[in-house]
């Protein structure tokens, strides 16, 4: 063999190496099983043979909406492309919305607005009086410098604090709404 057919040889051959090397290191790793089971319950077979033929479970089942977001979202992926006829839009609709409904946002409110309260009580009337908060009256904008502001001057607020903290004084001493002068 020649020097330049022998050079050739040796650059191709080192390419399929590395273009094998990449494909090996590319391949999809498998998904955990657990992640991509649907719960049992009528409609399982209809979502799994119409809806993770294109999705993963796991995108179904991180979703948590109403049954009219349900249905909203069935209808989109029709309009997509999905062959789902109007019978098997009803079940899959049903079976998503009892399976995966909206999760209670009420609790996690109140859980934040308790949470940003005792944040407030511990954190920030350890130096100020209440009759100081209560003036302040600003936006979510304005508690939110206020409180960088006081972490800057030492307040002990951590990150995780923040948000709860600033969401509690924008609701709890909010502008106060404009009255109409007499």
């Amino acid at each position: 063999m020649s020097k330049p057919n022998s050079t050739a040889l040796k650059i191709v051959l080192t390419l399929a190496a590395i273009m094998l090397a990449a494909s090996v290191s590319f391949q999809r790793t498998p998904v955990n099983a657990a992640q991509q089971e649907l719960p049992n319950g009528k409609g399982v077979e209809l979502a799994r043979d119409k809806c993770v033929t294109c999705h993963e479970a796991d995108l179904i089942i991180a979703q948590r909406l109403t049954k009219q977001g349900w249905t909203r979202e069935v209808e989109k992926m029709v309009r997509w492309g999905a062959s789902v006829n109007d019978a098997e839009k009803e079940t899959l609709v049903e079976y998503f919305s009892t399976h995966f409904p909206q999760r209670k946002a009420v609790a996690v409110a109140a859980t934040n607005e308790a949470r940003g309260k005792q944040i407030f009580e511990d954190k920030c009337l350890v130096c100020h009086e209440i009759d100081l908060v209560e003036a302040q009256r600003l936006g979510k904008p304005g508690w939110t410098r206020e409180v960088d502001k006081m972490i800057r001057w030492g307040a002990s607020v951590t990150d995780a604090e923040k948000e709860p903290l600033v969401e509690y004084l924008a609701k709890s001493y909010g502008p106060r709404p404009l009255t109409p002068a007499r």
